[in-house]
């Protein structure tokens, strides 16, 4: 049973349970943002805006509490690996905790200056980030778009790093944010 805060060989479930949830609300939020352009305009279209913006203030909240719980709870210890390895891993995660932030910001941007209201699941009103403006408006979209192709190149590369350590360095990296992922066996003396 993993812990719930993380320690120095294992992401705990609270760390586990924040990373999945966010994953899968982007992938959704990446589809429906793809195709919701579209949709004919109606009630469902708007009920999808709707649904694709409260979900994108979800992703907001849940990264925010990410960084939070990290904070607290620390993270585990990297596996060894080469330096650059090291680098490039914790830049890329700053990457991804930045345009996981800079993402739903965009976007919210981008309904303010479009003059809509907001409302997170139609239960709470959330205050316009700037006054209706056209002009704000086409630059919060492009850089919702530019910043939304930029994640997906981001987490592409988390992936294949992530399935790198896991079937050619055969370490723990991706075991420790999958734990009922069995490592690979170990390769035999001698063997590349």
């Amino acid at each position: 049973m993993l812990p719930a805060r993380n320690n120095a060989s294992q992401w705990g479930w609270v760390s586990v349970t924040l990373h999945w949830v966010t994953v899968l609300a982007v992938i959704g939020l990446v589809i429906v943002g793809m195709t919701m352009d579209e949709l004919p305009n109606g009630p469902d279209k708007v009920r999808i805006y709707a649904l694709h913006k409260s979900t994108g203030l979800t992703v907001l909240a849940l990264t925010l509490l990410r960084l939070g719980w990290r904070w607290f709870a620390g993270a585990p210890v990297a596996v060894p690996m080469p330096r650059w390895q090291r680098l490039a891993a914790h830049a890329s995660h700053f990457g991804l905790y930045a345009l996981l932030l800079a993402m739903p910001l965009s976007g919210w941007l981008f309904n303010s200056a479009a003059g809509f209201p907001l409302k997170w699941f139609g239960l709470v009103k959330i205050p316009a980030l700037a006054a209706h403006d056209p002009a704000l408006k086409a630059l919060a979209r492009e850089w919702h778009e530019g910043l939304a192709w930029t994640l997906l190149a981001v987490a592409a590369i988390h992936v294949v790093a992530a399935l790198k350590h896991h079937v050619s360095d055969r370490d723990a990296t991706l075991q420790r944010m999958l734990p009922l992922l069995r490592l690979p066996a170990p390769r035999p003396p001698g063997t590349p």
